[in-house]
């Protein structure tokens, strides 16, 4: 009898442990640069995620079960963005918001694939990501070959006539936008004065200043992150030059003018529409500036693209990653970004890019 007692015990105790271990939560990550030059991103991915986690939480969970957050910093380094969904995939997380270079991005959804992980990037623009066939890979930002041709078609309007350099820092990132930039200027039958390549990290960029000068560039489009776009534009004013910086999404963070102080009045650049003006976000704005925080650039996009799968999740019934990648793209969803779906390839279907001009410390629409 005691023996039969201490077998049922045992028995309960075990099945006990299945409930409350099927019960303890679904884990899912948010990756990206919390370390290294683009950490300010990082910090924005971190915030977005958490306080989509805990408003989603409040709310009872996700198919009646709390969400676990898991935070990898990949550095925005590709090998390691590659042991960060390792990682994420040992933890098993079954969704990861990330990452935030398309350097990154890329190696990392090849693990996520084959670990059966859906991935949705609230930043990562380079093409090549949602083009290789990958059923898992989503995002909530646009398009480089989208953000491109709108700023060759902005500059062509507002600036015609005008000499254009087109630069790129050689990252996946930097070099794909510049080039789709290029491409979409050339075919309006305007030939840039000069197409160059900087080495990013570096600290003084005077042998490019030298070159716009000698070629008298009006415009300089730079594929590129903040901090390297940023030294350039205050050494060209160092130097007297008033060549008007352009650049892409990733000029879109206060930082870019704690490097340029007054040096990067009239930088343009191109983004997604700033979700914290919508009004149907004012309460969530409010909440994030309630704790001190900013809830710019990628902070909302993060928050969006939590709200997807999780919204995803609940109409699949599960959380397996075939189940709920069909849902994904085949129904809408309601998210800080508004109503948004996505195509066969994982892009998504909202408003393109608009045009941002950076002005005493602010950067808002162009007027």
């Amino acid at each position: 009898m005691t023996r039969y007692l201490l077998v049922l015990v045992a028995a309960l105790s075990l099945g006990l442990f299945a409930c409350s271990k099927e019960k303890s939560g679904i884990t899912i990550g948010v990756a990206g640069p919390v370390s290294g030059s683009e950490a300010v991103f990082g910090e924005q991915f971190i915030h977005g995620a958490e306080k989509a986690v805990a408003d989603i939480n409040a709310k009872g969970g996700v198919l009646g079960q709390k969400l676990n957050l898991v935070i990898g910093d990949d550095a925005c380094d590709p090998k390691q963005a590659v042991s960060v969904a390792n990682d994420m995939a040992s933890k098993g997380a079954v969704f990861v918001a990330g990452h935030y270079c398309s350097g990154s991005s890329l190696p990392a959804s090849d693990v996520y694939a084959e670990s059966g992980i859906v991935q949705i990037s609230p930043a990562s623009t380079n093409p090549e990501f949602t083009e290789r066939g990958l059923a898992n890979v989503f995002r909530v930002c646009g398009r480089d070959d989208a953000q491109g041709p709108t700023a060759a078609d902005y500059i062509n309007k507002h600036f015609p006539g005008k000499k254009i350099a087109v630069v790129d820092d050689k990252s996946t990132y930097g070099k794909g936008l510049a080039d789709e930039f290029r491409k979409a200027l050339n075919a309006k039958g305007v030939k840039e004065v000069l197409h160059e390549s900087i080495t990013a990290g570096e600290k003084d960029y005077s042998p490019l200043v030298s070159k716009l000068k000698q070629t008298d560039a009006d415009i300089l489009y730079f594929g590129g992150y903040k901090t390297e776009g940023g030294l350039i534009v205050r050494q060209m004013r160092e130097q007297g030059l008033d060549t008007v910086l352009v650049g892409g999404d990733s000029l879109v963070t206060d930082e870019f003018w704690s490097i340029t102080g007054p040096a990067g009045s009239g930088t343009l650049m191109t983004f997604g529409p700033d979700p914290r003006l919508n009004p149907a976000n004012a309460e969530l704005v409010a909440a994030f500036r309630a704790e001190k925080y900013e809830p710019e650039a990628y902070t909302l996009y993060t928050y969006a693209a939590i709200q997807v799968w999780a919204q995803a999740v609940e109409k699949a019934g599960t959380t397996d990653a075939a189940k709920v990648e069909a849902v994904l793209k085949s129904e809408r969803f309601d998210t800080v970004l508004g109503k948004i779906g996505f195509d066969a390839k994982g892009d998504m279907d909202a408003p393109g890019y608009v045009f941002y001009q950076w002005k005493d410390g602010k950067y808002a629409y162009v007027e």
